[in-house]
């Protein structure tokens, strides 16, 4: 298991920022491959490309809110956002932008080389709309309530127990509400133990634990690209799917 303080790191936080902030100059170099620019702004399209931004909602919760990208694009199209993260210091950095709007930061690019940038927050988020807290998406705080919107992007294959999450999931979004799931399906001992990973296919997992509460609606590959340095990236593939809750009875 991986305890918050593995995401605690400045060298981390400050990946981070530039993954949820950073544009195209700031993260890529001049000789980019092909394709590295459609994988950026991952946290902005795991909102915008399996939902409606025009369609108005009142709550969104956004599990594994990081440094906050997502919580702020939620903010443009619902009433209330709760943002909820296990580091203290992703959170802490997600609530300095939605307070101040901007957040210095250092981008590592060689060795002892590297670059000051700013992260700010959009101009389209509504910060008044969000807040942020720490909390562990295993073991949820019971008073949450429920909401229209449920956002995870990146988190289920990082928890030591993600059947808890699953299990938690019905009660979170109201009858009728969309439930967001994007996950490289990265399984990790170092993150999960092997004996609760999925048996099979990771989409056929989530079938077998969120039916009947829920009904697959959507899904689609989100490609993003994480910068370690200027000449190491990480690029993925996140498996994403829309999920419609049926009201029970």
């Amino acid at each position: 298991a991986v305890s918050s303080n593995d995401y605690e790191s400045d060298a981390l936080l400050a990946q981070y920022l530039l993954f949820h902030y950073g544009d195209k100059a700031e993260t890529l170099p001049d000789s980019a491959p092909a394709g590295q620019e459609a994988a950026l702004g991952f946290a902005v399209r795991t909102v915008r490309d399996p939902l409606d931004p025009t369609m108005p909602r009142q709550r969104a919760l956004d599990l594994g809110c990081a440094v906050g990208r997502s919580s702020f694009e939620l903010s443009t199209f619902c009433d209330e956002v709760v943002g909820i993260d296990l580091s203290a210091s992703f959170i802490g950095a997600a609530e300095t932008l939605r307070t101040r709007g901007e957040l210095p930061y250092r981008r590592h690019d060689e060795g002892h080389l590297s670059t000051e940038l700013v992260a700010r927050r959009p101009a389209a988020a509504e910060p008044a709309r969000v807040r942020f807290e720490v909390g562990d998406a295993c073991a949820l705080r019971g008073d949450l309530g429920d909401f229209d919107l449920v956002h995870a992007a990146n988190l289920l294959c990082r928890l030591p127990e993600p059947e808890a999450l699953l299990r938690r999931l019905p009660d979170l979004v109201r009858p009728g509400g969309e439930l967001v799931l994007a996950t490289p399906c990265t399984w990790l001992a170092e993150f999960t133990p092997p004996d609760r990973w999925p048996d099979g296919k990771t989409l056929d997992w989530l079938e077998g634990h969120l039916a009947p509460a829920f009904r697959r609606e959507w899904v689609g590959e989100i490609p993003f690209l994480i910068r370690e340095h200027a000449r190491k990236f990480q690029w993925s593939r996140s498996q994403t799917s829309r999920w419609r809750r049926v009201a029970s009875g």
